[in-house]
């Protein structure tokens, strides 16, 4: 490896330069000819589908590999943090002292303060006191200077961020799990501050509240940063350029990751359109010497395309992305209350999780599940998947909810021995090979990825494929629990298409704020036991309710501390009488919505059951004896189906009507209109 400093386009020095840069692993090519710079202080994020060679990349700056071919340069004496997705170990120190740890030069300046200070406490001559003591003096102005005696308290900030409670600061490092782990070294690569950030996904192990507390401190870092993420809000929040690996390259583009998205799509078309033209250029060509190879008077016409032919540099076709391009089979029609949890206690051993909690699930509804690691989101989705048992309370199901529940655990009961179509027909009923390989190809099985057997595919494969296990099954209330944990941008883009298109209930939790987002039509809040729902998206959520509690909070504060006095409870008193008047000002709203809904469904199930008795008496062979009557009865059942049909659209849009008003009003009334 080179060190010497290379210069950009403008004159100016970057930090770090790869120049044609190969590197393959058993005759297979992860890097080829790849070739990009970044300057001091840029944030760079490096995207690519899983084992497009992202993390190649950072153990060729960090010295764990070497390339193949080409020159790296990087200046001496680069101060280097690496977080890799390796779960890491510590031991022998509270998560506090292992954190501080990492500074180096207070922790020596600390130690020689100390030697010092002994010293001075033993027998000196004066001229040794005298020489200690400017020593000492010396040595405090560069404790300051490297800002000792803050280095606690930031310490604590940052474990704070990163979602470590007091406690959990004082605890021994070796108690703690992988994922918080992963927290301790990334709190240590922050605080000692170096030139270079390497970050290789760090929001996997973070609740939302600690990435955003994250992506806000990356974002003011006057630090290089290479970032590998999948998390697409914490990219563009993060990031001002992105180099994405394909097929063995590396492109870089700037901006935001629609950007990225748009720029990419216009090089491919302009490529198509290369190639296309070049084809189009060498059938004109061949076209010409086929007619006129006969000829002696065109030969030297003939020989000068034959070598135009053969100099020609050939433009290989694109390879576009792979996109979402299926339909699912439609979930049964769910009941009105999907599902119910009432009065539901939990705990484990003697710590309480749940206290008294109270949770409705309705047809249509797509709720998110959010709040810090440890609050309990898994914990209730399994409470709602029936998974575990409430200490107190019910759990109460829909007639005719049917319920598919994705946890990370059922990875690892794929069958190994089974292929990939052969492990999606043992769940997908009476479909068809077309419309199973249908399925398999939206979600990036295509051809003979459908026939890999399930003990090859990796972590995101793997998921991939129970989710279109999951979608296949026509149930009509999704239950997922971190869905798109191993799942590369693409894979977390099919996911996203293709709960859009689901027609059913969802539940799920994700610290993908963009999953959420695109998904969620309620937010489910979990915290110190209880549950709150609100309505919207996560932008939602965090834009104005929120704030509006922040602000509900601040407002009390303020009272109390003006005042001394009980005048809260009178405020809150105040509120919940608003909040009544809202309810009762929305249930007027909806009444006329809600009356034609219960007609509409009354009216779908006579018809639902005069179609059944007609079934069953056309499949009756004495029904056929009076040919006049099956006319008649055939007639009434195409009639009733196409009743039926119409009177389902009228349901719907009743239903979307219904859910736009409730969604406009509370955001409404959150604004304050």
């Amino acid at each position: 490896m080179t060190i010497d400093r290379p210069l950009t386009a403008d004159g100016s020095t970057a930090m770090i330069s790869f120049s044609r840069i190969s590197k393959s692993f058993a005759k297979h090519d992860v890097l080829i000819d790849c070739s990009f710079q970044v300057n001091p202080g840029e944030h760079v994020g490096i995207i690519g589908a899983n084992g497009s060679g992202k993390s190649t990349v950072f153990r060729l700056l960090t010295g764990l590999e070497y390339p193949d071919e080409g020159q790296m340069s990087m200046p001496k004496h680069l101060r280097v943090g690496h977080l890799p997705q390796d779960v890491l170990q510590f031991h022998g120190k509270t998560v506090l002292a292992q954190v501080m740890d990492v500074a180096a030069e207070v922790k020596a300046t600390e130690a020689e303060l100390s030697l010092l200070s002994e010293q001075l406490e033993g027998s000196l001559s004066e001229s040794e006191v005298a020489e200690a003591a400017q020593r000492q003096s010396r040595l405090l102005e560069e404790y300051q200077r490297l800002g000792g005696y803050q280095l606690e308290a930031n310490t604590r900030k940052v474990l704070a961020g990163l979602g470590f409670s007091e406690t959990d600061m004082e605890r021994p490092v070796e108690e703690m799990s992988g994922g918080w782990a992963m927290r301790v070294a990334l709190a240590r690569i922050l605080l000692s501050e170096p030139d270079l950030i390497l970050l290789d996904e760090p929001t996997n192990h973070l609740d939302l509240d600690s990435l955003v507390w994250l992506e806000e401190y990356l974002a003011q870092s006057p630090a290089t940063l290479m970032l590998i993420s999948h998390d697409r809000v914490f990219l563009d929040r993060v990031v001002q350029r992105f180099l994405e690996l394909e097929n063995g390259r590396i492109t870089s583009y700037p901006g935001t990751f629609q950007r990225y998205l748009e720029d990419k799509e216009k090089q491919l078309e302009q490529q198509w359109a290369a190639f296309r033209h070049q084809q189009e250029e060498i059938r004109q060509i061949k076209r010409f010497i086929d007619r006129n190879r006969a000829r002696k008077d065109r030969a030297r016409q003939v020989q000068a395309r034959l070598k135009t032919l053969g100099k020609m540099e050939l433009i290989s076709p694109p390879t576009a992305p792979a996109r979402f391009s299926f339909n699912f089979p439609p979930p049964t029609r769910a009941p009105k209350v999907v599902l119910e949890l009432k009065q539901v206690c939990k705990s484990y051993g003697p710590l309480p999780i749940y206290d008294r909690i109270a949770v409705t699930i309705q047809r249509g509804d797509r709720v998110a599940l959010i709040g810090a690691n440890g609050a309990g989101k898994t914990t209730l989705l399994k409470l709602l998947a029936g998974v575990l048992n409430p200490d107190l309370g019910q759990r109460i199901i829909g007639s005719g909810t049917r319920i598919a529940y994705f946890a990370q655990q059922q990875l690892e009961l794929l069958d190994p021995r089974q292929t990939v179509l052969e492990s999606l027909a043992s769940v997908a009923g009476d479909m068809g090979q077309g419309k199973l390989r249908n399925l398999l190809g939206g979600f990036l099985f295509q051809d003979d990825e459908a026939e890999k057997r399930i003990s090859v595919l990796s972590g995101g494969e793997r998921s991939r494929l129970l989710l279109c296990q999951i979608l296949a099954q026509q149930a009509n209330l999704l239950l997922l629990d971190e869905p798109t944990n191993h799942l590369d941008i693409p894979g977390r883009r099919v996911l996203e298409e293709a709960l859009k298109a689901y027609a059913g209930t969802i539940c799920l939790v994700s610290h993908d704020r963009h999953l959420i987002n695109a998904i969620a039509n309620k937010i489910l809040v979990i915290n110190n036991r209880r549950v709150e729902m609100f309505h919207g998206n996560y932008s939602d959520y965090q834009d104005i309710w929120r704030k509006q509690l922040d602000d509900l909070k601040s407002g009390a504060e303020e009272e109390r501390c003006w005042k001394q006095t009980t005048s809260i409870s009178k405020r809150s008193k105040e509120q919940k009488r608003l909040e009544a008047e809202w309810r009762n000002e929305l249930y007027r709203r909806k009444e006329p919505l809600k009356q034609r809904l219960e007609s509409l469904e009354q009216t779908i199930e006579e018809i639902t059951g005069r179609i059944d008795t007609l079934n069953s008496l056309l499949a009756r062979p004495e029904t056929y004896e009076n040919g006049s009557s099956v006319t008649e009865l055939t007639l009434e059942y195409q009639k009733l189906k196409r009743s039926l049909e119409d009177h389902n659209q009228q349901w719907e849009q009743t239903a979307a009507e219904m859910e736009a008003l409730e969604e406009s009003f509370w955001q409404d009334k959150a604004l304050g209109r």
